[in-house]
């Protein structure tokens, strides 16, 4: 599927390109990736939904896989323990000779990427928390201090309730869930 494509690449990319790639770096940098195309599309990029967790917006279903990477994201990425003073920093490293592959992404995706990798490719993932913590954010409207941990964070919190173009925006949403839905009820008839 076009989504588990664009994820396994979207990883692929962030950990090429960026130093200290770590889970809470990763997660962030996708985050980032999907609420920003949101916010100007009505589309996500990984197809992830996030949860509003103590350190952050989580991608649940990487979250899950993380410590059993599939077999297509084992192909491409792996996970290395790295001793850097008092703990131990779990980066996400390329394989060698694993090459990016662009075409599953839009140019306004890949130049999302790739503003994302200018901004943030010498940040550690302490400070990523506080970009994604930001006062009012999408995370911090659900998280409320702890009454919203493990609760889906709706990407429609990514856009500010004075945009004008918010309504189109989410129609453009509906309509993509609807398509996806359909999609995937079509899939599980013919399996």
């Amino acid at each position: 599927m076009a989504y588990r494509q664009r994820l396994i690449n979207a990883v692929l990319f962030f950990a090429k390109n960026v130093k200290y790639c770590d889970k809470i770096k990763l997660f962030k940098l996708l985050y980032l990736l999907d609420f920003e195309h949101f916010r100007q599309t009505g589309k996500c990029v990984t197809g992830y939904d996030y949860q509003a967790w103590k350190f952050g917006p989580v991608p649940v279903d990487l979250m899950e896989e993380w410590e059993q990477l599939e077999p297509d994201l084992a192909q491409v990425v792996c996970i290395l323990p790295e001793q850097i003073v008092d703990y131990v920093r779990h980066t996400v490293k390329a394989k060698d000779g694993v090459e990016f592959d662009d075409s599953e992404f839009t140019p306004r995706q890949l130049r999302i990427m790739t503003e994302l990798v200018d901004k943030y490719s010498d940040t550690l993932s302490a400070e990523m928390i506080d970009v994604t913590h930001a006062q009012n954010g999408a995370w911090d409207k659900v998280w409320q201090g702890g009454k919203g941990a493990h609760q889906p964070i709706p990407y429609a919190l990514g856009i500010a309730d004075d945009a004008p173009e918010k309504s189109i925006l989410l129609e453009v949403a509906k309509e993509q869930a609807m398509h996806e839905a359909s999609r995937a009820a079509e899939y599980s008839s013919t399996n």
